[in-house]
């Protein structure tokens, strides 16, 4: 079996107020305004405000200063992903639409079921046919109607998109007039970031796949700095899988494009899976963050993924799926090169394991 985006299944709970409110929502005998304010309170009360906190140990072993890990594990089903999901469920809501359709190869799928059963909107996932993963009985049990396609995820994408359009359902799938709503949607890391710290960290580091919640995290710091709450836009630093991931290929090929990978070079993994691409959808917004802001990519391999997410474990008591440790470990050799300055320093972990 070949274990899509590797979480762990999750109860995928959500709390009592949260399950009142969602009647409210699915109450056709209220206005959209106020089924809308129910939702909203529903995003308050589940998504996001996730921890930010000092890494102590790993300060003292890898003598460094003031390092923070953000952990997006403790949404709802256990990933970044449900800040997103929520966002786009809420826009459909908003739009009036009775269903929305998306591609995934399981984190997502999982995160917009959940969102869309608490909004009472009819939820298809497509799934290439070839992807096996245990979050289907997820998706499932959260009311997802599961359809499988021929092809790559990009080419369920591509059908889920045209399919969404000639039925006239809610389009989900990233890029495209969705990139705006999702970079805003992870600019509330920043936002969470600030909130904590008061300022921008020297460096915040984080993997990237598509692209998607690198882009929104360096969005938010932008407007935070414009807007003079903080006195810099940190550095970003980028990471994924070695020779896996086109952003990362095309900064180091020095390009001021994200260039697609040959999809026969790249082989997959239970602990590289939820980063690599041959496409990033968002890559291009995600070059430019790491270009502008002065930033750094590294290739990570599986290897020092899997060591880092059983040192975490050890150490620090958090389960970290191997693929969201990247971001860290990138700023850990960083500080083996060449010691870090004492700053502070934020890595994103975006999975539990």
């Amino acid at each position: 079996m070949i274990l899509r985006d590797g979480v762990t299944s999750s109860s995928n709970k959500v709390s009592k107020e949260a399950k009142l409110l969602s009647d409210s929502v699915k109450d056709l005998s209220l206005s959209l305004t106020d089924r809308l304010e129910c939702f909203e309170d529903i995003i308050s009360l589940e998504v996001g405000d996730t921890q930010l906190s000092r890494a102590k140990i790993l300060e003292r072993e890898m003598e460094v200063r003031q390092l923070y890990l953000k952990y997006e594990g403790d949404n709802p089903t256990g990933t970044q992903k449900d800040r997103i999901a929520f966002a786009q469920v809420y826009d459909a809501l908003r739009r009036q639409y009775d269903t929305i359709s998306l591609a995934t190869c399981g984190n997502y799928g999982v995160a917009v079921a959940l969102a869309a059963s608490l909004a009472g909107i009819t939820c298809k996932i497509y799934i290439p046919e070839s992807y096996h993963t245990e979050r289907i009985t997820e998706m499932e049990a959260l009311g997802g109607q599961i359809i499988r396609s021929k092809g790559s995820y990009e080419d369920a994408v591509t059908l889920s998109s045209q399919i969404a359009m000639e039925k006239e359902w809610y389009d989900a799938n990233p890029g495209g007039a969705n990139t705006p709503l999702q970079i805003k949607a992870y600019a509330e890391i920043a936002y969470e970031i600030y909130d904590q710290l008061r300022d921008a960290p020297k460096y915040l580091a984080a993997p990237v796949s598509n692209g998607t919640l690198f882009a929104g995290i360096y969005r938010g710091f932008v407007s935070l700095y414009k807007r003079g709450k903080t006195s810099r836009v940190p550095q970003m630093i980028a990471a994924s899988s070695t020779h896996k991931n086109p952003i990362i290929s095309s900064y180091k090929a020095g390009l001021d494009y994200c260039k697609d990978l040959n999809p026969e070079l790249i082989k997959e993994t239970k602990y590289n899976e939820p980063l690599i691409n041959w496409h990033s959808f968002d890559g291009e917004e995600a070059l430019y963050a790491i270009r502008e802001s002065n930033g750094f990519a590294f290739h990570i391999s599986d290897q020092k993924m899997r060591k880092m997410s059983t040192y975490l474990l050890k150490k620090e008591g958090v389960k970290i799926l191997p693929a969201s440790t990247s971001g860290l470990i990138a700023l850990m050799e960083m500080h083996e090169n060449q010691p870090l300055e004492n700053d502070r320093f934020v890595a994103v972990l975006t999975a539990k394991n």
